[in-house]
């Protein structure tokens, strides 16, 4: 297949009512885990590089890492930038081959968020890559607190700003170890009712997978980050290999035989924002 863009993807999604996951990535095995578990399930995926994986591996290496897996994929692949906080760091992004950026100005005062991701916007656009935003605070488990997204704001953002998609704040916490979170269903519809742009929940590792399904199939909710589950089963993965044999220590190995657990629970994810959906992909 090849890389692709976050448009390609999620327009497909929401027009037939299934979900894509947004899979957090923070080395080489998880990320090869996710392509090969979109293959087995057949649907595309969305590798992310978040804040923490960028501290670990710079950001030129994961370009050429997330690029050099699409275009040995079966199944289309996106690069995507997770919370940029800055605008350069998502110019360079998009100069580094990436086909998606995520521009969080969460915090920001509305019209400065616009005005930011419409400068995004340009940049990107010229280059055949998608951009994401965020309008409401998405808060964590053991940290800040949410601020739930504001319908009007919403509108004005995905009307005004030039995002091809939108991230909210409607009960999705990040980090959530368990299916805790409580989804405010009457907030995601008056967002969906005035939203021009497909909508995406980080934090769903905490959302139930019924919940998951739901979304997917009767809004405009098509993108689902996942990162903890996901984190969750490498590290049993870790835990089991090692117990199995304490006298391993050959890197490779250990970390090897790890990741069949996050192939497995990426599996689970992909399955679980599809319902009854399979979707069409050219080969």
């Amino acid at each position: 297949m090849s890389l692709v863009s976050l448009s390609d993807v999620l327009k497909p999604a929401n027009q037939h009512g299934y979900g894509v996951a947004g899979l957090v990535v923070l080395g080489w095995e998880d990320a090869r885990a996710y392509v090969r578990a979109a293959e087995e399930v057949r649907v595309p995926v969305i590798l992310q590089a978040g804040p923490g994986c960028r501290e670990n591996t710079p950001l030129p290496v994961l370009a050429k890492m997330f690029r050099h897996l699409a275009e040995h994929a079966s199944v289309p692949v996106v690069a995507h930038l997770d919370h940029g906080y800055e605008i350069d760091e998502c110019f360079e992004a998009i100069d580094l081959g990436f086909s998606s950026v995520m521009f969080d100005g969460s915090k920001m005062p509305i019209d400065d968020n616009i005005e930011c991701t419409a400068k995004i916007v340009a940049r990107a656009k010229a280059a055949g890559v998608s951009v994401e935003g965020e309008v409401g605070y998405v808060g964590y488990a053991d940290g800040a607190n949410s601020s739930g997204t504001n319908p009007e704001e919403a509108r004005r953002f995905s009307e005004e700003s030039g995002a091809d998609a939108m991230a909210i704040s409607i009960g999705n916490v990040h980090l959530h170890q368990t299916k805790a979170a409580v989804i405010d269903f009457d907030r995601l519809a008056k967002i969906k009712a005035v939203s021009k742009i497909p909508l995406v929940v980080h934090g769903g590792s905490g959302i139930p997978i019924e919940i998951r399904q739901r979304m997917a199939m009767e809004s405009l909710v098509v993108k689902f980050n996942v990162g903890t589950e996901v984190r969750m089963a490498f590290g049993q993965g870790l835990r089991r290999v090692l117990s199995e044999d304490p006298e391993l220590f050959d890197r490779v190995t250990i970390l090897t035989n790890a990741e069949k657990n996050v192939y497995e629970a990426a599996k689970v994810v992909m399955r679980s924002l599809l319902g009854d959906k399979q979707p069409q992909l050219d080969t």
